[in-house]
This record gives C-alpha cells, sequence and structure tokens, in this order.
C-alpha cells in the first residue's frame, strides 16, 4: 500500500462538527477498501488567497493515508461528488511524519507567543507624517515650475526692480 497526505478545503458555510463529519465519512470509505488513517487534523477557517466557486474562506483539513490507490481513486471521486467540498489535492510521500503539520506547529507558537495574527506589530504609533487633506498641495509646491520659485541666489535691489519694470511695461 502507498502512503499519502491529502488536504481538502471545505465550504465556509458549513460547520467545524460538519467537516469532522466529513472527515469520517472519508475514513470509513478509506477503511472499507482496506485503507487506513493514521493522523487528521482540522486546521480552521481561513481565509483563501482568491475566491473559488464564490466562496472567500475554507475550512481546511489532513489525512495521513495508507491506503491502495483504487481506495484513493473512490475518495476523491466522493470529494469532486459533495458540494461541500470545493478544492482537495493528495500528495503520495515516502513516510508519515508523526510530528503536528507545518500549519498546527505555526498556531501553538503563536498562542505560546501571546500574539494573534498580526501581535508582532506591537503598538506602534501610526503616524502618517502631515498628510493632511492638503496633501497634493504640499506636493505642487514642490514642483511649481521654475518662474514661479523663489529665487535661490539673494537678488539686489536692482534687480528686482528691473523686473518689476519690465512686467509693467
Amino acid at each position: 500500500m502507498s502512503l499519502y497526505e491529502h488536504v481538502f478545503l471545505a465550504r465556509q458555510d458549513i460547520s467545524a462538527q460538519q467537516v469532522e463529519s466529513m472527515l469520517q465519512s472519508f475514513r470509513s470509505i478509506l477503511e472499507e477498501r482496506g485503507g487506513s488513517v493514521g493522523k487528521t487534523e482540522y486546521w480552521g477557517l481561513k481565509s483563501l488567497t482568491y475566491r473559488i466557486k464564490k466562496n472567500r474562506k475554507a475550512h481546511y483539513a489532513l489525512m495521513n493515508i495508507d491506503a491502495p490507490h483504487e481506495a484513493m481513486a473512490e475518495l476523491e471521486r466522493q470529494e469532486r461528488l459533495s458540494t461541500d467540498v470545493i478544492r482537495y489535492l493528495t500528495v503520495r510521500v515516502d513516510e508519515h511524519d508523526a510530528a503536528p503539520s507545518a500549519m498546527m506547529r505555526r498556531a501553538d507558537r503563536d498562542e505560546r507567543d501571546g500574539r494573534g495574527d498580526r501581535g508582532d506589530r506591537g503598538d506602534r504609533d501610526r503616524d502618517r507624517g502631515d498628510r493632511g487633506r492638503g496633501g497634493r498641495r504640499d506636493r505642487d509646491r514642490d514642483f511649481a515650475p521654475r518662474e514661479a520659485r523663489a529665487p535661490s541666489e539673494p537678488e539686489t535691489e536692482e534687480v528686482a526692480v528691473a523686473a518689476v519694470e519690465e512686467e509693467s511695461e
């Protein structure tokens, strides 16, 4: 028999208990066909990177499976027929890892550190500078046309008076 890691995503509007019952029904499908399920993990309701079948979130679940190919083919057929399963992925592996998966280790680490999703940011001030509603006016002043800018060298009175006389003519 072959070893597999199987992850499936269930619709967001079902409950966690319904996902657990789906895990049990998938386990019974495999056991009827000579397979066995070692470890199952429920990873929870997580946001999807992009929408899948109009779902923005999904329940994630992992199963470590030791079963013949025919049992896996039947499991995947049942998941394709199920309206609650929106995606699944089966990967053949050389051996199963007895330790918790990376998803579960990350959740444990976050709980130990006492921080949630964005706890690493701390209590930083949200100072965004002096960007107010007139932020564009500040940029316009910096990039005004050369004629409108004040000269960089101090002008003598003669140059200033000559410029005023030329404008008045």
